[in-house]
């Protein structure tokens, strides 16, 4: 059975399934999905997405703000705290930076104080930090390491950086997280270091409904799809997928207290 470590359940699309959770869940259990953590970008749409998961064991959830989101609120580090202690969330995030696009330092300076109240708040509440990271891996480890992240843990998830990178990351406890990208040919650097992570550090997700792995690469993702990414790593670690899927659940239910 497979855990998707990182999912954002309430923007799949369900219509093949009726539009119902239910069924969507009926038809992953029996595609060997076990588990799934659906995970928060934003303050405005986070309720309708605890609502919508919070009725099934076979579901968690997080509480945070993407790098990228600008026109909703910005939460402040109590105002996680508060709301992750009410709604029992096994996670913060997803939080940290992401400097693709940006065009301003003021933008640049947005995301890294966001980035520093969500570690607060892990700290706080002692709940792991769920991290993007895209073109900032300076930053995102300085930062991690001038607010103690280690003392909350947590994952680079969707990783897509170097060796260099993890291995900063993991010599803070942190776990690195593949999707479907290390299914992709030229994913060579991604591919590299799914070699290298030890074996207790590993986790898989979907990050649907973006980013589909090979074979389903250019059409909607769901969280099932996860067993095409242990596929993918079960190749490139030389363990069968089924080693894959017990490891990479094991890594979890250790990262976040299942």
């Amino acid at each position: 059975m497979f855990i998707d470590s990182h999912c954002h359940l309430d923007r799949v699309d369900l219509s093949p399934y009726n539009n119902e959770m239910g069924d969507y869940l009926a038809a992953s259990k029996a595609d060997s999905l076990d588990h799934m953590l659906c995970v928060s970008i934003n303050w405005e749409d986070y309720p309708a997405m605890r609502d919508l998961v919070q009725p099934h064991a076979a579901i968690s959830f997080s509480l945070g703000v993407h790098p990228n989101e600008v026109d909703g609120h910005d939460p402040s580090s109590e105002e996680l705290i508060q709301l992750a202690i009410q709604d029992k969330v096994v996670a913060i995030g997803e939080t940290g930076l992401d400097y693709f696009r940006l065009g301003s330092d003021a933008e640049i300076d947005m995301q890294q104080q966001r980035f520093r109240q969500h570690i607060r708040a892990g700290i706080e509440t002692n709940k792991p930090i769920i991290i993007h990271t895209r073109d900032a891996k300076d930053d995102t480890i300085r930062i991690m390491q001038e607010e103690g992240a280690d003392r909350a843990g947590g994952v680079l998830h969707c990783f897509t950086e170097d060796w260099e990178m993890a291995k900063k990351a993991l010599d803070l406890g942190f776990y690195i997280s593949f999707s479907g990208i290390v299914t992709f040919k030229n994913a060579k650097q991604v591919q590299e270091v799914a070699k290298q992570v030890p074996q207790d550090r590993f986790l898989i997700e979907t990050d649907s409904p973006y980013l589909a792995p090979v074979p389903m690469r250019g059409k909607p993702n769901y969280p099932n799809y996860v067993k095409y990414v242990a596929e993918a790593l079960s190749g490139l670690r030389g363990m069968s997928t089924q080693q894959v899927a017990e490891i990479s659940g094991q890594n979890y239910e250790r990262l976040f207290n299942r």
